[in-house]
């Protein structure tokens, strides 16, 4: 109940600020900041949406339905941009292809020209330049899920419909698309809450969207409430999506039978194969090869010139690795507990109460950074209220503010953004484990919590490691809150390449984009090793 509450606080707290915050602004707000914020953020999310929902859908039926060329490293290679945060990606792009950088020169050298006003292309700080990016990147969360659906679907239901008269085109859009919605729903949803919660991009590529005008409204026109309203009215939208999407398949019914025959891949040759290798490589160079190699190539010029890391860089490496370590165990173990609260409780038939708090722990993912950070404001002042009349009754002098402006605010905020991790990866585990083998334990003495230790923590090994694991690196990626949370002369490897690109010194932000990006990695081959285990 503490951690539900603890996750629930800063919501409840940004609309008591929304509420009780002055409307004389709103005029200012709503003549010149929210219009455009609004028309911004929706449009990069219909159109994010629909990039997504090509790439990953696309990509995930030509792995499960054809067999050609490279299929097998392609099938894992599909989920590499999810190691590269969508700002490190702008930041990349912005160099390559800006007018004077080696992209554009060289199509001038080959086409004649010799002066970016003869031939430039199209600027890609746009709107439409955000959402070729961020769909870029975003796309495996929608290639993931979608894969494993279409890969389980019962060969027997396609058979069926080109044998009575379906062209494979048709199959295509009449049977196999309907029966993976739900698994596009989830991956869309998970790319759409990145996109909301995304800063560093939008605000690289000069896109006002309600993120960046919470930012600015709280840091630069030092407006609480009106930020905090505006945060509001982004909530808003989350669940109006949410909702949209559920109203829209709640009258349909999915069902799956294990034991059917699957989906065999069907042999490609000649152009088709070819035409697959392409449609299938393309998103990794778009989205993971070109801005690897471009950080990889800076880093490397970035030592010729310098010869070493700067003291200030390799300072902003150690507080990211610390503030990540610590922010891994506490969030990891509070959703131990939530998911094993749950688990527990419910097998004393007094589970409802559990169930509902540990549902309530995971909504922290749907909240943005900037949001969830000015959310936290009244609560920890509160607490630090509460510090300084303890200290008085004892005689001490007022300790000031402890928690607001410190690393432990910042871990907090860690923890509720990313509880749902551990919580759904932990109750995954414990799904699979025998209620016998706990009832075993209870009959020859053992209490709960011994047997939580003596049993299940054993078989959750693989479980509560791969979420640390996830944990860390998102915590590592993690810009907003950070920027919004930091103590003060408190850099990590986010912050460091925010200000850097902010500056336009992309040589040594790209060490900590790299950084970044070698970290993301590591979480990304363990899924694809665990989803080639799941395969055999």
């Amino acid at each position: 109940m503490l951690i539900a509450l603890t996750v629930l606080a800063p919501v409840v707290t940004l609309g008591w600020h929304a509420v009780h915050g002055s409307t004389d602004h709103w005029l200012h707000l709503m003549s010149f900041v929210l219009p455009v914020a609004l028309r911004n953020t929706l449009l990069l999310l219909l159109g994010v949406g629909v990039v997504v929902t090509l790439l990953g859908v696309g990509s995930a039926w030509l792995i499960a339905a054809y067999q050609f060329p490279t299929r097998r490293v392609l099938s894992w290679a599909l989920l590499l941009p999810l190691a590269v945060p969508t700002y490190i990606v702008a930041f990349a792009y912005l160099d390559v292809l800006h007018p004077i950088g080696p992209v554009q020169s060289f199509i001038r050298e080959l086409l004649g020209y010799t002066s970016p006003r003869q031939f430039r292309l199209p600027d890609l700080r746009s709107l439409p330049g955000a959402i070729f990016l961020l769909g870029f990147v975003l796309y495996p969360y929608v290639y993931l899920s979608t894969r494993v659906m279409f890969a389980s679907q019962a060969a027997s239901l396609l058979e069926a419909s080109r044998i009575l008269g379906e062209s494979a085109r048709s199959t295509f859009f009449r049977v196999a698309l309907p029966m993976a919605r739900p698994a596009i729903a989830v991956g869309v949803s998970l790319a759409l809450l990145e996109t909301l919660n995304d800063i560093g991009a939008s605000e690289f590529l000069g896109i006002q969207t309600l993120t960046v005008s919470v930012y600015t409204t709280w840091v630069t026109r030092n407006d609480l409430a009106g930020a905090a309203q505006i945060a509001l009215a982004m909530l808003t939208l989350v669940a109006v999506l949410i909702l949209i999407e559920r109203y829209g398949r709640r009258r349909q019914r999915y069902s799956g039978n294990q034991r059917t025959r699957t989906l065999q891949p069907r042999v490609l040759r000649g152009p088709a194969a070819l035409l697959a290798v392409f449609l299938g490589w393309l998103p990794i160079v778009v989205g993971f090869v070109a801005p690897a190699l471009y950080l990889l190539n800076e880093t490397i010029k970035h030592f010729h010139q310098v010869g070493a890391v700067s003291a200030q860089l390799l300072a902003s490496g150690i507080n990211t690795v610390k503030i990540a370590l610590v922010a891994m165990v506490v969030t990891v173990a509070c959703g131990l507990v939530a998911a094993w609260a749950a688990r527990a409780i419910r097998s004393s038939n007094r589970g409802t109460p559990a169930k509902v708090f540990a549902r309530i722990s995971t909504i922290g993912y749907a909240v943005p950074g900037t949001v969830l950070a000015i959310g936290m404001l009244t609560p920890i002042m509160l607490l630090d209220g509460v510090a300084a009349r303890v200290a008085g009754w004892f005689g001490n002098t007022d300790p000031g503010l402890l928690l607001l402006g410190s690393s432990g605010v910042l871990v907090c905020a860690y923890m509720i953004r990313f509880l749902a991790i551990p919580v759904g990866g932990i109750e995954a585990g414990l799904s699979r484990i025998p209620p016998s083998m706990e009832q075993a334990a209870r009959l020859l003495g053992e209490t709960p919590g011994g047997a939580l230790r003596r049993i299940h923590l054993p078989l959750l090994r693989p479980a509560i490691a791969a979420a640390a694991l996830l944990v860390f690196v998102d915590t590592m990626k993690e810009l907003p809150a950070t920027l919004l949370l930091r103590p003060v002369n408190f850099e990590t490897l986010a912050t460091w390449l925010y200000a850097e690109a902010a500056r336009g010194t992309y040589e040594e932000g790209a060490v900590a984009a790299l950084a970044i990006v070698i970290a993301g990695l590591i979480p990304v081959v363990l899924l694809a090793r665990a989803q080639f285990k799941t395969e055999r």
